[in-house]
């Protein structure tokens, strides 16, 4: 494990597999570590750069008194690609990771990447009173502000360790496989309520509709039939980027909103088919 010192003084740990080709920087979800890539590093790391990271606050991360917001946690990003000189890359995002993307091309743009893969996150995890339903519903808002204030309030209290792997829970549909479950549950437990609570509720707070149509590099958009989040939200973001490319994983294949743990070798396949060819065109 590699680390990076940010601009205000936290300390990210991260992973480099220093391969050869385009670098392939993957960024997880809230309350979750660069673990979750563990078949990704394995599976895609032979024939690419992989780049993993945990956010501030998670994982081996440093977990400062400070910084909790979706666009510092870009600013992070940004300064760890200026880091490792990564002058061109693809990147990845999961739930939040999604978000923190949306933040880090809303600041920056999208010079220095190639292709950009979505997997599974709402384009507003809130519902917000001026939302019509049809919007709520394109959206693949999760819960309305105040369930939103009601989660947090919950996740900072005495018994908000219950609350955390409730909502964990939340995310399987189904039955799921008791080795994934207890391994996300476990990876969480790093995430203190400090850091957990405020980030959660600026995360969710967010509403990246307005981000979708400038971004304008090769997209591929992935959602999954048993997630929380539901597909058509995953459908509406691929209609809102220009030439985005949509793959959602029917039941059969993976459940939940992890199908690259449920399924690597399925998950691996989607996103090396997409990052393999050097793109001619935009789509």
């Amino acid at each position: 494990m590699k680390e990076l010192i940010t601009s205000d003084g936290a300390r990210l740990a991260y992973q480099d597999s220093g391969g050869g080709g385009v670098p392939l920087v993957m960024l997880h979800g809230w309350g979750q570590t660069q673990a979750m890539f563990r078949h990704q590093i394995e599976g895609l790391a032979p024939g690419r750069r992989v780049v993993t990271v945990d956010l501030r606050g998670h994982g081996l991360s440093d977990k400062p008194r400070h910084g909790y917001r979706i666009a510092r946690l870009a600013r992070d990003v940004w300064e760890l690609a200026d880091h490792l000189r990564l002058a061109r890359f693809d990147a990845l995002g999961w739930s939040m990771g999604v978000s923190v993307w949306w933040s880090f091309i809303d600041q920056y743009g999208t010079g220095p990447m190639r292709r950009f893969v979505a997997v599974d996150q709402p384009a507003a995890v809130a519902a917000v009173p001026w939302m019509s339903e049809r919007e709520r519903r394109d959206c693949g808002a999760i819960f309305d502000v105040s369930e939103l204030l009601a989660l947090g309030a919950a996740l900072a209290a005495p018994g908000g360790d219950a609350v955390r792997a409730d909502f964990v829970r939340s995310m399987f549909s189904g039955d799921p496989d008791p080795d994934i479950l207890a391994f996300v549950a476990e990876q969480i437990t790093a995430t203190p309520a400090h850091a957990g609570v405020p980030l959660l509720f600026d995360h969710c707070a967010q509403d990246w509709r307005d981000v979708l149509p400038r971004i304008d590099v090769p997209t591929l958009v992935i959602g999954c039939e048993g997630s929380h989040v539901h597909p058509d939200s995953q459908r509406f973001i691929a209609e809102r980027i220009p030439s985005a490319r949509l793959h959602v994983f029917p039941a059969d294949v993976a459940r939940s909103h992890f199908p690259f743990l449920e399924n690597p070798a399925a998950f691996n396949a989607v996103v090396e088919k997409f990052l393999s060819p050097e793109p001619s065109t935009r789509a």
